[in-house]
């Protein structure tokens, strides 16, 4: 059988592009700028001398959008009396249909911090489902800046099992509720049994009769906040 020479050219193309290949090895670096904007609430002691502790509370997803009263439900702020001193609550509110930006929730804290008299020792993170996931996120990537923190019926990732020596300084009480339907509690004994291995002090208390609201078991103890606040960062 003859080969016709027109039909060359067809079957050295793939020979002449694999010749003529390069490979480039490179580096992207440029600064990217980011416009943030959250709305937040921040309940602040009034005739207090000094620096007072600061308590962040990160809502669940029932609570996004831009009415800023939603985000006192189902929180700290409804337990206020029960806290025994002087504590600043702040609340951030997250945009509709978004998860959490922790990015955007640490700078929020840090111009707290400059604005107001916050002890940068004594500041605690907790939060409710979306919220709990974004106190495991934002614990996992600023544990210096937290004294404590708690997790409530809170979604977790692969991302955080693989980042948990992130949390091996940090004292952590997390909390779900025995018959959640909505978040597993599976999440939070997956991350409890992980988190142990390398910080013994963690805790997890289920609720065996919440169901997904485990929030109000939880924020409802007193003793959770003497807790908080029996814990300080060494300087």
């Amino acid at each position: 059988m003859k080969l016709k020479l027109n039909h060359l050219p067809l079957l050295l193309l793939p020979f002449s592009l694999s010749v003529h290949a390069q490979e480039i090895k490179a580096e992207l670096n440029k600064e990217v700028k980011k416009q943030e904007k959250i709305s937040y609430v921040l309940d602040y002691p009034q005739k207090v001398k000094g620096n007072v502790p600061l308590i962040v509370f990160l809502h669940g997803s029932g609570e996004r959008g831009s009415d800023l009263e939603m985000v006192k439900a189902h929180s700290p702020f409804t337990y206020k009396n029960l806290i025994k001193e002087p504590v600043a609550i702040l609340a951030p509110q997250c945009p509709e249909n978004m998860w959490w930006d922790t990015v955007t929730v640490y700078h929020l804290i840090k111009e707290i911090q400059k604005k107001y008299k916050i002890d940068a020792s004594r500041i605690y993170l907790t939060g409710l489902s979306m919220g709990g996931w974004g106190t495991w996120k934002l614990a996992m990537e600023h544990p210096e800046l937290f004294a404590a923190v708690a997790p409530v019926c809170a979604p977790a990732d692969r991302v955080m099992e693989a980042n948990v020596d992130q949390y091996k300084n940090l004292p952590i009480k997390i909390f779900h509720g025995g018959n959640d339907d909505i978040v597993s509690p599976i999440n939070s004994i997956n991350m409890y049994q992980a988190v142990k291995k390398i910080n013994p002090t963690v805790t997890l208390t289920i609720f065996p009769d919440d169901n997904h609201n485990s929030w109000d078991s939880t924020y409802s103890d007193p003793k959770l906040y003497e807790w908080m606040l029996s814990q300080k960062k060494e300087k």
